[in-house]
């Protein structure tokens, strides 16, 4: 599992980090607080107190290239 803090400021951000996990081949979740969602959803993107970094679980190897789709994210 790959972990990073990312952020996601505007509702761009929101659209393009959902396209990505959408065509990522691997389960991913976002935690915020005690609040953990599929971050395929964008419905649940959008429950998340988005003025914090949020935790991004990727369930893949770290030398996976999806990875690098997400930096773009990355605090």
């Amino acid at each position: 599992m790959v972990t990073r803090r990312i952020r996601l400021e505007t509702i761009n951000d929101v659209k393009s980090f959902n396209t990505k996990a959408i065509h990522c081949p691997y389960e991913l979740d976002l935690v915020s607080g005690r609040y953990k969602i599929d971050g395929k959803s964008i419905m649940g993107i959008f429950s998340l107190d988005l003025s914090q970094p949020i935790e991004l679980h990727l369930y893949c190897e770290e030398n996976d290239p999806v990875v690098k789709e997400f930096d773009e994210f990355a605090v």
